[in-house]
């Protein structure tokens, strides 16, 4: 991975993958919500970015974010967001327990994979190619059958925008990125 290259578009729109170490499933959970929403908040204040589209799921989540103009720099803002909530969290969820030696070595929380995934948004259709995933990821992990019963998602504000009809069912489009 020391050959791990990402690449930086100023004032760019970017989709994410964050996941939890070892896919615990604890990113639903109400203090980790709430932490989670707490780091965003406190990190856009001093780095601010737009969130696009987002799906929390239990041991991941998804999302697209645009930078300010002249700015590129998404990697502070993940590593912040993720020590926040770290923090944030240790006295109420046990996240040391599966720790690997070089989360331990590096004083680690043990909450996140180390690194994140990230994918530079081409243009209209590769946004809106990740926007659906994104949307429709709850139904591709069985998690919900319709939706409307997902709550963690911006899925229900472009519902209200009038972007997505209540009723559309997913294509396998919908469920796929390159």
């Amino acid at each position: 991975m020391k050959d791990l290259r990402r690449y930086y578009n100023v004032g760019g729109t970017y989709f994410f993958t964050v996941v939890t170490n070892r896919r615990r499933q604890l990113l639903c959970d109400s203090e980790v919500r709430w932490a989670l929403r707490n780091a965003i908040h406190h990190v856009r204040t001093r780095y601010p970015f737009q969130i696009v589209a987002w799906v929390l799921l239990p041991d991941h989540l998804h999302c697209i974010w645009t930078l300010p103009d002249g700015d590129a720099d998404y990697s502070t803002r993940w590593r912040l967001i993720k020590k926040n909530v770290s923090f944030q969290v240790r006295d109420k969820v046990d996240t040391r327990l599966e720790r690997t030696n070089s989360q331990i070595k590096k004083q680690e929380s043990g909450l996140w994979q180390h690194r994140f995934w990230e994918h530079t948004i081409r243009d209209e259709k590769d946004l809106i190619r990740h926007f659906d995933y994104i949307h429709f990821n709850p139904i591709k992990h069985g998690l919900v059958d319709n939706l409307s019963r997902w709550e963690w998602s911006t899925y229900h504000k472009y519902v209200h925008m009038g972007y997505y009809d209540d009723n559309r069912q997913p294509t396998d489009v919908d469920m796929e990125i390159e």
